[in-house]
């Protein structure tokens, strides 16, 4: 079983992905961690699904290029 830890070293967690980039994103909630099944992008502060542009609301620990 991969660890919490294990899992976040794979993402970028100190800063924002370049403007308008996809990025799959490592989340986070009250069963544990887990990675979205659709590319995400980081837009005025706010995570946005980059399918339907409706913003995301929850805890994201960290984001990688796809």
């Amino acid at each position: 079983m991969v660890t919490r830890n294990a899992r976040i070293a794979d993402f970028t967690i100190d800063q924002n992905p370049a403007l308008g980039r996809s990025v799959e994103l490592l989340c986070e909630d009250h069963v544990g961690t887990y990675v979205l099944p659709f590319p995400c992008r980081f837009e005025e502060g706010a995570w946005l699904n980059a399918v339907t542009e409706e913003p995301l609301g929850i805890a994201v620990l960290g984001w990688r290029y796809l």
